[in-house]
């Protein structure tokens, strides 16, 4: 492999990056960071439109333009900075520092807008070139001359980026020249604007004139997007990046002085080189144009490239692209990148014009700085013990710079912001459906920990409250593959209310740790692929029922413990009292108990029609209304019918009691019908199989362990009594809350 600046991940192992030392012989501050910075804000902007800035807004309030476009760029630098100086920011600079903070989805969602921005930046200052080569030499062709200068620059960069960045040198010294040229030259014979006077009289609107102008104070990319390049990037982008801001400004503050005491508002809009008229040597402001353009062109096409070389070398870019991950010659120069900029830009360069591209390279620019300005805002207010920066900044600062980039883009234009954020999140959910890994962390974990631990500390303290509850399954499916049913139906009745655990219990002498964990994260991909949210848990244990036994001991953290334990009948008589044990123990320590008994093979039939069979509020029977309703409004049980049942010995107490369910039904607001049926003298048993012939699933209480008799004689009974019948959930109510409070929002009702 070649000597690279970057992560790369190979073809033959998606999930291994190899990261390669940066060079010795890199670019230093001056040479890497500060020139192509410097040189980019120097630019096309600040010579053919900052008379037209001055024009419009007048001397205040482009001062006031300047500062808070520069206010937001600094902050975004202190952001970089606090980033840079944290890791070793490789090739694709302001990509790499978002991928690496918010993870892949997300950097790459901000990543390929920014190389389409990047990409338009060359045609933004080669259209500035070819408008500037027309006022001198009026007969040229713009269009000719932009694309001619573009694929000019474009073959400067592809023969080296140090051979581009020697070349800035040369530039930097015409555009010294042409600012000198303009201090010492004199003002035009018209009446100037003053330091108040009024701009021209259609003067275009202030957050519009804005738009323009912030792509002149975007130029510290250029020199964040070299970071791949930098002998020491967490020394270079700091120093380089603020040392190129201050001088920005400071250019940026006196220059609209000059030209508002020197010229008319009505020149400063209509004369894009107005400049060249004012200057002691009109043509060094020529060159300086010539050599901003033309040095801001190379700056953006030495960038563009190199962040599609992070992108495809990350994976981020579909596999067909792969191949512009590829770097060429000892620089690992992306070469291939830098050809497909080129088309980019030249489409750009035929169809545009700078009023035009300038708006929305602000748009794509400001999206950026905002997720930069987050990220860093994220990973200081995590307080990571992982983000240790040289560079510190309080998260404040960062967060007030997103803030003023989301606000700044909404003045702008509300519906181009709308369009530039459908189209980060359009990336992001085409990245995430990919199911994209990275092999580094991210602070996504972390923001959730933190998330997670102040949700934690708050239940804590506020305590239980019936109103509130959620039913937070723990299922011992065993191997879930196998009895996949109880997972699916754990899965409809707490559909995203609570929280479900699937738990297998393995052997305690065949597994150790590193199996274990591979175990849950192999139940952990089966459950999603069935698109089943939630935790895993493998137990070692003696046997299956210790390990049941343990899970309900250890599993769980605070507020958060399983409440409910969805157990598959036992078929295995030998079993059956220690199973009957298990109950027990689940009971008492205060966990609902569902038993759920299916006839192999049968599942839930269509899912049509729920029996409850109920005998009053007290005991099971709120916890079964409860279960019904979270079933029947879960995806996959929709408008099941719910039928609540009762037996009656006459038909006068059926009527009685039929009244009292229908009252209490409708309380609820549930949606259930109500059943009574008179038994007749008619065995229970033989009125349950007649009436579930038509049922999908059935629901029924059991006994409290606590109760007089054997619980294992008990048990055995209930499953001979239950033969023949659809899918079957025994419920036993353990857990130390009033469930008639959760029905009503009222007083409790009898």
């Amino acid at each position: 492999m070649t000597p690279e600046t970057g992560t790369r991940r190979t073809r033959s192992d998606p999930g291994t990056e190899t990261v390669v030392p940066g060079r010795p012989q890199g670019l230093g501050t001056f040479a890497g960071v500060f020139t192509p910075s410097i040189l980019t804000i120097l630019g096309v902007i600040m010579y053919l439109r900052f008379g037209w800035v001055v024009g419009n807004v007048g001397l205040l309030g482009t001062l006031l333009v300047v500062t808070l476009a520069t206010s937001i760029t600094l902050l975004t630098a202190l952001s970089v900075a606090a980033i840079a100086t944290d890791q070793r920011v490789r090739i694709g600079g302001a990509y790499y520092m978002i991928s690496r903070s918010l993870g892949l989805e997300t950097g790459g969602a901000v990543g390929i807008p920014l190389f389409v921005a990047q990409g338009l930046s060359v045609a933004l200052y080669t259209v500035g070139f070819a408008e500037s080569v027309a006022e001198v030499f009026p007969t040229s062709d713009v269009r000719l001359v932009g694309i001619i200068t573009t694929v000019a620059v474009a073959a400067l960069a592809l023969v080296s980026a140090r051979a581009a960045i020697r070349a800035q040198y040369i530039i930097m010294g015409a555009i010294a020249l042409s600012l000198i040229s303009l201090v010492a030259g004199g003002s035009l014979p018209e009446s100037p604007m003053g330091v108040t006077g009024p701009p021209v009289d259609d003067a275009v609107p202030f957050w519009q004139v804005f738009a323009v102008f912030f792509p002149a104070v975007t130029g510290i990319m250029a020199g964040v997007n070299m970071s791949g390049d930098l002998a020491e990037p967490e020394k270079s982008l700091p120093r380089g990046t603020f040392a190129a801001i201050g001088t920005g400004y400071l250019i940026y503050m006196i220059l609209p002085v000059i030209l508002a005491l020197r010229v008319s508002a009505e020149t400063l809009v209509s004369d894009p080189l107005v400049m060249r008229q004012i200057s002691f040597w009109g043509d060094a402001i020529v060159l300086g144009v010539w050599g901003a353009t033309l040095s801001s062109a190379v700056g953006s096409i030495l960038g563009a490239p190199r962040v599609l070389q992070a992108l495809a070398r990350d994976g981020v870019l579909p596999r067909a692209l792969g191949w512009l991950g590829r770097g060429s010659g000892p620089e690992d120069e992306p070469r291939l990148g830098t050809i497909l900029t080129l088309g980019l830009a030249l489409v750009a360069v035929w169809f545009g014009n700078l009023n035009v591209i300038a708006p929305v390279l602000t748009m794509f620019f400001l999206t950026t700085y905002g997720v930069l300005n987050v990220a860093a805002g994220v990973e200081g207010f995590l307080g990571s013990p992982s983000f240790r920066p040289r560079f510190r900044v309080h998260w404040a600062f960062s967060l007030l710079g997103a803030l003023g980039c989301i606000s700044v883009m909404l003045l702008i234009n509300a519906l181009a912001t709308a369009v530039a954020a459908a189209l980060v999140l359009t990336v992001f959910l085409w990245l995430e459906r990919r199911g994209m890994q990275a092999t580094w962390g991210d602070v996504r974990r972390g923001l959730w920990m933190t998330l997670t631990r102040a949700g934690l500390l708050r239940l804590n303290r506020s305590g239980d409250d019936p109103r509130n509850w959620r039913p937070h399954f723990l299922v011992l499916s065993g191997a879930p593959q196998r009895r996949w049913h109880l997972v699916e139906l754990a899965d409809a009745l707490s559909h995203g209310r609570g929280l479900l655990t699937v738990a297998t219990v393995v052997p305690e002498d065949s597994v150790d740790t590193a199996r274990r964990r591979a175990l849950e994260s192999s139940i952990q991909e089966f459950m999603l692929k069935r698109g089943v949210q939630g935790l895993t848990r493998v137990m070692p244990a003696p046997n299956y029922l210790a390990g049941a036994e343990r899970l309900v001991d250890a599993y769980g953290l605070g507020p958060l413990t399983p409440n409910t334990v969805l157990l598959g009948a036992s078929q295995q008589t030998e079993h059956l009292e220690r199973y009957c044990d298990v109950i027990e123990y689940l009971y008492g320590h205060r966990r609902n108990v569902l038993v759920v008994r299916e006839e192999t093979g049968l599942g839930f039939g269509d899912r049509a029609v729920i029996d409850v069979w109920w005998g009053g509020l007290q005991g099971n029977g709120s916890l079964l209304m409860i279960l019904a309703y979270l079933l029947r409004t879960s995806l996959p049980w929709r408008n099941a019918r719910v039928r609540l049942k009762m037996v009656a010995e006459t038909p006068e107490a059926a009527d009685a009691t039929r009244k009292n369910m229908e009252e209490l039904v409708a309380a609820t607001r549930m949606g259930l019908e109500t059943q009574v049926v008179t038994s007749g003298g008619r065995p229970f048993h033989d009125i349950l199989v007649e009436s579930a012939s038509d049922a999908d699933l059935v629901l029924m209480g059991m006994r409290r362990p606590e109760e007089p008799g054997g619980y294992a004689d008990y048990y055995r009974d209930l499953q001979l009594r239950t033969e023949g019948l659809p899918t079957t959930v025994f419920v036993l109510a353990g857990e130390e809350i009033t469930f008639r409070d959760v029905l009503f929002r009222g007083p409790s009702q009898e």
